[in-house]
């Protein structure tokens, strides 16, 4: 009987070379050691690709055993197979296929084909191109090579190195054969910030423990992330060492490092990755599976120094004074831990993300508000308020991006946006004027 799993495994190319653990598919012919293998030439990729060009190798691998035998070309399967993607495999409450999909978004199914296409070009590499190609080139309409030079000056105008970039003509000239649906550029997402008029109660009244005793780590995470502009995932990142006072101000300094290559805290290692493995046997947080307990992700930030990190910058700037306070009260109480993570839990072990979420949610319904992305209350609508916060303070574009630590300006423009709310109010205002 034929089937597909998958499941995690240890891997490394070669005896002397360092262990990695990558999502691996299995079938009825055992291990498919190539795909594998491409993993490992991605390694450094976040989790979340390595975890989705598995999920969409796993997808294609069980359309393949259900419907191989009804196309006569490689070509025309993965045309169906992006077919089944997007308009499903159920048609009059019936699937022949036995597949049972339903319809998947335009992005989600673009993002899939391009995993696919990656690994297809993998094996071509490998094997040669003797062998028929799934996705093959073929030669760019008139139109789609104009789209292909827009979409490339565009990129460039934002790279920091676009001087150096000499692209040739015949770049843009070929395209794949199977492409995805077009996406629709429509602008229908609104703005969800945490409402400002309660962020007091959510700190003060939120996060208590059981007993009524202030939480005073989840009370430091929630102004990292009200008034310093970070994601949820930075936070556990940080190291107790990673925080500094200013003498001036009297105010923290918190500085956010990059998880594997930023700068070892201490002197015998020169980055964080080896200080980590070395020092508590323990991986950056990011380079976990989504399913372990010390999974943090990694967005690759904007890094403003040179030992690979970012400083957060509180708005306003009393709230560094009042996060040090706070700070205080945390270490002062704060279990014993061997771990080098700020933040740790009851147990002295690293707090995970689950874990703060769990509390994040049952601090919401204690001040009478619901956890809905809707209402601006999850975890990264206090991301948005802290970027439209700024947008409201004068900042410019280039001063927010700055802040949020974007790579590129437009990034930030998400974050300013006005809800249709706001926009209605202004728009009454100035016709009752």
């Amino acid at each position: 009987m034929s089937f597909v799993i998958k499941r995690s495994v240890n891997y490394k190319l070669r005896t002397n070379q360092p262990l990695f653990r990558f999502p691996a598919l299995f079938t009825e012919s055992g291990l498919l050691i190539s795909h594998l293998r491409f993993l490992h030439e991605n390694r450094y990729k976040s989790q979340s690709w390595l975890e989705r060009n598995a999920f969409a190798v796993e997808l294609l691998l069980k359309f393949i055993e259900r419907q191989v035998s009804n196309y006569s070309t490689a070509t025309d399967l993965l045309r169906a197979f992006v077919e089944a993607l997007q308009f499903g495999t159920i048609q009059d409450g019936q699937d022949d296929s036995g597949l049972f999909w339903n319809p998947r978004r335009n992005e989600d199914v673009n993002v899939l084909l391009r995993h696919i296409t990656d690994y297809c070009d993998y094996l071509d590499a490998v094997h040669g191109t003797d062998l028929p190609k799934l996705n093959p080139l073929r030669k760019a309409t008139h139109a789609e090579e104009r789209l292909q030079w827009c979409a490339y000056y565009r990129r460039q105008s934002r790279s920091f190195l676009n001087h150096l970039a000499k692209p040739s003509q015949s770049q843009f000239s070929l395209v794949r054969k199977v492409r995805g649906p077009d996406r629709h550029l429509v602008d229908v997402e609104d703005v969800y910030r945490f409402p400002e008029d309660r962020i007091q109660d959510l700190l003060l009244h939120g996060f208590v423990s059981a007993s009524g005793e202030p939480d005073y780590c989840s009370q430091l995470i929630l102004m990292l992330m009200h008034f310093g502009g970070l994601r949820l995932s930075e936070c556990f990142h940080i190291y107790t060492h990673d925080v500094n006072l200013d003498p001036k101000t009297c105010s923290a300094i918190v500085s956010v490092f990059h998880p594997s290559d930023g700068e070892s805290p201490d002197e015998r290692f020169s980055k964080r990755n080896e200080y980590l493995a070395s020092i508590y046997r323990l991986s950056p947080r990011n380079e976990y599976s989504r399913s372990h307990r010390l999974y943090s992700g990694w967005k690759g930030p904007l890094l403003t120094n040179r030992n690979l990190s970012f400083d957060v910058m509180f708005y306003p700037a009393s709230k560094a004074v009042e996060f040090t306070l706070l700070l205080q009260k945390y270490l002062s109480t704060r279990p014993v831990s061997e771990f080098p993570f700020l933040f740790v839990n009851s147990k002295g072990k690293p707090e995970s993300k689950k874990n703060f979420l769990q509390k994040y949610i049952r601090a919401v319904q204690r001040i009478g508000l619901e956890p809905y992305k809707s209402l601006g209350t999850t975890p990264h609508a206090h991301r948005h308020s802290y970027g439209y916060r700024l947008s409201q303070g004068g900042f410019s574009q280039l001063e927010i991006q700055k802040a949020m630590h974007h790579k590129s300006p437009d990034s930030c423009l998400v974050y300013l946006k006005p809800s249709d709310k706001e926009v209605r109010l202004i728009m009454r205002g100035f016709y009752e004027e």
